[in-house]
């Protein structure tokens, strides 16, 4: 973490998990547990969670983001979420091609740079997830993959969207697997980010851009994680789920 130059930020995507109801329960056991954090903390939730969330969530430090959004403001697209429905429910954040979209719902690079536009134009803060499969890994194709990742889903984002926009390093083979990149894997693959960042605005604003890393950061190795100085906070998965173990990282993030 760099504190002095970008925020960090520790942001649950509970994917398909809780009913409305279980989501209240979940956040009032966590806000006691989080409210002196020194970090951003977010929750990314269902879309049928995020009304039970915000009110759950309101006079907390805990901010709802949602884990999709559309590219376009309305039409006949069944099942799909614009930005100005999600800004209308008070969300301040979405999530924007994690892996699993990718991998089962068809997201590509393309796409993942039109929601992001469609999230920034609308007024929401987007959290962007780039990541490699271990077969690119053992070919030597990280670096060169997660440059073109960012770059692709960053195109026509302004430098003045950019203040909106985080970037998740997510390697594809570390999600709900329970394997975890090292460390320095972690730290390296946000470097690449940031790395790619810098070559289309410059060093100086790729430093104040938050990189989260999102491969199955836990309460057992966030302080780790975190200690590296690309890693920017977390985008967390399983541990999201658990309220003291989300603290926990809540707290590695907060020193």
């Amino acid at each position: 973490m760099n504190k002095a130059k970008r925020r960090t930020v520790i942001a649950g995507n509970w994917k398909m998990n809780k009913t409305p109801s279980e989501t209240t329960a979940l956040i009032n056991e966590m806000k006691p547990l989080v409210k002196d954090a020194d970090c951003d903390v977010l929750l990314c939730v269902p879309f049928v969670d995020i009304a039970a969330a915000t009110k759950a969530a309101e006079g907390s430090n805990i901010k709802i983001g949602a884990e999709n959004v559309h590219f376009k403001e309305s039409g006949a697209y069944t099942g799909e979420v614009s930005a100005n429905m999600l800004k209308e429910c008070n969300v301040e954040y979405v999530v924007i091609g994690h892996s699993e979209r990718r991998q089962y719902f068809g997201e590509t690079d393309q796409t993942v740079n039109l929601r992001t536009l469609a999230a920034l134009n609308g007024g929401l803060k987007a959290i962007v997830c780039v990541g490699e499969t271990l077969e690119q890994r053992e070919l030597g194709y990280t670096e060169t993959l997660l440059k073109y990742q960012t770059k692709m889903a960053l195109t026509n984002v302004t430098a003045e969207q950019l203040k909106n926009v985080i970037v998740a390093y997510e390697p594809v083979w570390a999600i709900g697997t329970g394997v975890t990149a090292t460390a320095e894997q972690a730290d390296e693959g946000n470097g690449f980010v940031r790395a790619a960042i810098a070559e289309v605005y410059g060093k100086d604003v790729a430093e104040t851009v938050t990189v989260q890393y999102g491969g199955s950061m836990n309460a057992k190795n966030a302080d780790e994680l975190l200690s590296k100085v690309n890693v920017d906070g977390g985008l967390i998965g399983g541990a999201s789920l658990k309220a003291e173990d989300f603290s926990i990282i809540v707290k590695a993030a907060s020193k």
